[in-house]
């Protein structure tokens, strides 16, 4: 019998994407906001103006994160911690593990189907700017 996956799609990217710029505006910073499908692919990348270079990866780097593990960055970077059972996490995956907040896996009626990832601000300002993202299409689904 075949699977079937659920994913974010790129109208839900979009509309995701324009709620974490509200709320980056809000906050008055510039920020990069990624969002990833459920198999961590890049489904769309917001870079507003004056957002920095180096947040880019950044902002990818904790959406891909977030899926891989199916946990918040933030979540993880407390197990990261030296004595804690993730410790050296970030070294896995060839490096392309971002531990520190902003990243959160995006659930719909119990299923995990993408992730979103931001950077720009403090870790509780990308966390902000992030779950704004995610309630964007949890509130209201499209899928």
């Amino acid at each position: 019998m075949p699977r079937t996956l659920s994913t974010l799609t790129l109208s839900d990217a979009k509309q995701m994407l324009e709620a974490g710029e509200a709320k980056a505006a809000n906050l008055g910073i510039p920020y990069n906001i990624a969002v990833v499908d459920a198999g961590g692919a890049l489904i769309a990348f917001a870079r507003q103006d004056g957002a920095l270079e180096g947040s880019i990866d950044l902002a990818i780097g904790k959406a891909k994160t977030a899926r891989m593990f199916n946990k918040t960055t933030e979540f993880l970077a407390e197990l990261a911690q030296p004595g804690g059972p993730l410790f050296g996490i970030e070294q896995s995956n060839g490096g392309h593990v971002v531990i520190f907040g902003g990243g959160l896996p995006v659930t719909i009626d119990d299923q995990i189907v993408g992730a979103v990832g931001t950077s720009a601000g403090s870790i509780e300002q990308d966390i902000a700017v992030a779950e704004a993202a995610v309630a964007a299409i949890t509130t209201n689904p499209t899928s």
